[in-house]
């Protein structure tokens, strides 16, 4: 009798199978609520907060902040008007964006991708002021859309054009980061993350702080960043401008 007959799918069919990747890991489940339609009460009166990006833990979110002795203009402590929460996020290598909610527990009411990277934000806030200016044209068939509806931004930061911020629906990985930080009224630090600008161990970079929300007409809104009475830093705002 001959020899039994070996063949390369014989041996093919020997070899164990590939495992199979692991699966991604899960979204954290989003909870957050509609933001109220019923007119804020004006809150107190506070000075601007400085520092962002700090690599504080997420399980400590109020943290004590590097002070500066410059403090805020007096024209700035009169400013009252309704206070919001705002978020500026990113991975380090990435554009950096804004988020805006009625409270850390409410869905987003905003969301803009800014023409920075988030490092190149971090070393303009190390500078101790930033002043951020969005500019859109008025055209005659704008006159009925609201001013934070616009889609689409001419940036400045202190001065300088940066290139153009994008209003954009909030989408899973804002959501998740929203989610995450629910339970964060201030702070600043580092969240992991996944995208591919960084990788899979890459760190995404959040700031989050009370913004006083100032409406100056239908083509004009502020948000000036706030801090508890007796804690001063770097002065950030975000001009919202038609002209």
């Amino acid at each position: 009798m001959g020899e039994p007959r070996s063949s390369n799918q014989d041996r093919h069919d020997a070899l164990p199978a590939a495992p199979a990747p692991p699966p991604p890991p899960p979204r954290q489940p989003v909870s957050l609520v509609q933001p109220s339609q019923k007119k804020r009460h004006k809150p107190k009166v506070f000075r601007v907060f400085r520092s962002v990006f700090r690599s504080f833990p997420i399980i400590t979110p109020v943290c004590k902040l590097p002070s500066l002795p410059m403090g805020l203009p007096d024209t700035h402590r009169t400013i009252s008007g309704s206070r919001v929460t705002g978020t500026l996020f990113g991975y380090r290598k990435g554009r950096v964006s804004l988020s805006v909610q009625e409270t850390p527990k409410c869905l987003p009411t905003l969301v803009v991708e800014l023409a920075m990277q988030t490092n190149a934000l971090q070393k303009e806030l190390g500078s101790g002021m930033v002043r951020i200016a969005l500019e859109c044209e008025k055209r005659a068939d704008k006159d009925k859309m609201k001013l934070l509806d616009e889609p689409l931004w001419t940036m400045y930061c202190n001065g300088k054009k940066t290139g153009y911020g994008v209003k954009r629906e909030a989408n899973g990985e804002d959501l998740n980061v929203m989610e995450l930080l629910k339970a964060v009224s201030m702070g600043a630090g580092v969240l992991p993350g996944n995208s591919d600008v960084e990788g899979p161990d890459g760190e995404l970079a959040y700031m989050r702080a009370h913004f006083e929300r100032v409406v100056g007409s239908k083509d004009s809104e502020t948000l000036y960043m706030l801090s508890p009475e007796g804690n001063t830093g770097p002065e950030l705002s975000i001009f919202f401008v038609r002209i």
